[in-house]
């Protein structure tokens, strides 16, 4: 934690900015009203001009877009689009109506101009207060030249971290805490702006999604298919995992030839851009495919219809129109495409780990299972358990494999799941997908969205913090 000092440098900005507004001139005290008065009196002429330019854009936004929306934000307009007989013209026209959208994304935007607008009131006001300072003790006062050259040397950083910055905000601060804002009202298919209105509800949305009933479904639905995100991002992870580790002993064991060759060859796969690999292999397995044709010439078919895998009645294995099959054909063409890069980040810890450590276990006389139960696997999982973190993370999120596999091919047998618009090999992102795509219930998908953010959240902050609290590296080394 920063610690004050006596002349308040490293206090909070606030506090800096009141405590220089208190001791500063009357062209300080002005600052807040009249933007860039105190860079004019100290003859900053441009910053000046310039700051009086922004408060006029912030001032015509706020008053134009602003105040009128931020009016209207408790309840998102009451004034429904309707079509209106002018007597005057004759003709029928449309109201001046609510827009509860525009409200709403104008309303947020106007909060974050202002909470702009104050932190730079509070940094115009500490600067206009040190420029003071500055004058009275009769010290240089930069040109705006100066300033300007200043942006591109000892404060380069702030140059470079703007453009970003103000990027970050745009797109994504505003959309992610619209989307937030969005789940807290009844925005859907049956409230699409601007025919029609739509309000807030409170948390009704998010009871809706714990609740099992005829006429409400999210609540089994949610249910299914958070426990198969779960399963599937254990399996995704934990197969490619140590699938790709158990690849890259096996290349780089001593007897195997053309090391090269093989390694040139999974890079290959990773170089197949991965929605194109996952359109082919959807076609090899559908009903009509040449997997199929191949299993059913072979017998393979017939034999899995004799133990019960396939279904009497059906002529084909149902890779990915059958629920069971389809999760199970899923992970494994995941495992297919994600193994090559592992392959390659298990190589690069293989080569790095100091041979004298196998020496001295094959002369304690350690057999293979030993040496990689002792060795190679806390050596690997020690520098791997970040990435095997973040990549469980990522399946919890993989839209690709999911929609690319069943899009238009898996059709639920659920009707529960089916009322709510998922299906049982849906994860929650594609659930989220489907639910604003297909049905437009954008207060739903909302809601998971928000729900995805916080199972992500509590797995990342559990997994790491058991990572840094055990110092696994460090009890390694």
């Amino acid at each position: 934690m920063e610690t004050r000092t006596h002349d308040g440098a490293h206090a909070f900005l606030p506090i800096r900015a009141v405590k220089s507004w208190t001791q500063g001139d009357v062209f300080v005290k002005l600052t807040p009203l009249f933007w860039g008065i105190g860079y004019l009196r100290r003859r900053q002429f441009i910053k000046g001009l310039l700051a009086f330019f922004f408060e006029v854009i912030a001032v015509l936004f706020t008053l134009s877009y602003g105040v009128p929306n931020l009016a209207k934000f408790g309840t998102l307009g009451t004034v429904k689009r309707a079509t209106v007989y002018n007597p005057a013209t004759l003709k029928n026209e449309v109201n001046v109506y609510d827009n509860s959208f525009l409200i709403l994304l104008f309303s947020l935007v106007a909060l974050v101009v202002i909470a702009a607008a104050v932190i730079l009131i509070l940094r115009m006001v500490e600067d206009a207060h040190k420029l003071q300072l500055a004058d009275a003790s009769g010290k240089h006062i930069n040109t705006f030249r100066e300033d300007v050259r200043e942006l591109f040397n000892g404060r380069f950083h702030i140059t470079l971290l703007t453009l970003p910055t103000l990027g970050i905000i745009v797109f994504t601060v505003i959309p992610l805490i619209f989307m937030i804002l969005v789940a807290f009202t009844n925005y859907d298919q049956s409230h699409m702006a601007p025919t029609e209105l739509f309000t807030w509800v409170g948390l009704d949305n998010f009871t809706r999604l714990f609740k099992d009933s005829l006429s409400e479904t999210f609540g089994y639905s949610f249910g299914k298919v958070l426990g198969w995100t779960l399963t599937w991002a254990t399996f995704s992870t934990f197969t490619c995992y140590f699938g790709g580790i158990a690849l890259s002993l096996m290349i780089n064991h001593k007897r195997t030839r053309v090391k090269k060759l093989w390694r040139t060859l999974f890079v290959i796969c990773i170089a197949v851009p991965q929605f194109v690999s996952l359109l082919l292999v959807r076609n090899f397995f559908a009903d009509t495919g040449i997997v199929n044709t191949i299993c059913n010439n072979a017998g393979i078919t017939s034999f899995l219809k004799s133990v019960g895998l396939v279904g009497a009645t059906l002529d084909h294995i149902p890779f990915l129109t059958d629920a069971g099959w389809a999760k199970f054909m899923i992970i494994l063409i995941n495992f297919w495409i994600g193994v090559p890069y592992l392959m390659l980040i298990a190589t690069g810890v293989l080569m790095n780990i100091p041979t004298e450590y196998y020496e001295s276990a094959k002369i304690d006389g350690a057999n293979a299972i030993q040496t990689f139960n002792r060795i190679t696997m806390p050596f690997m999982f020690s520098v791997t358990l970040p990435y095997l973190i973040t990549s469980f993370i990522a399946n919890i999120n993989n839209f690709n494999v999911i929609y690319l596999l069943t899009q238009d091919v898996y059709y639920t047998m659920d009707t529960k799941l089916a009322a709510s618009n998922a299906k049982d090999i849906d994860l929650l992102v594609t659930w989220l997908y489907r639910l604003t795509n297909d049905s437009y219930n954008y207060k739903m998908a909302s809601v998971i969205g928000i729900l995805v953010f916080i199972v992500c959240a509590v797995f990342t902050l559990l997994a790491f913090n058991y990572t840094f609290r055990k110092g696994r590296e460090d009890k390694f080394q």
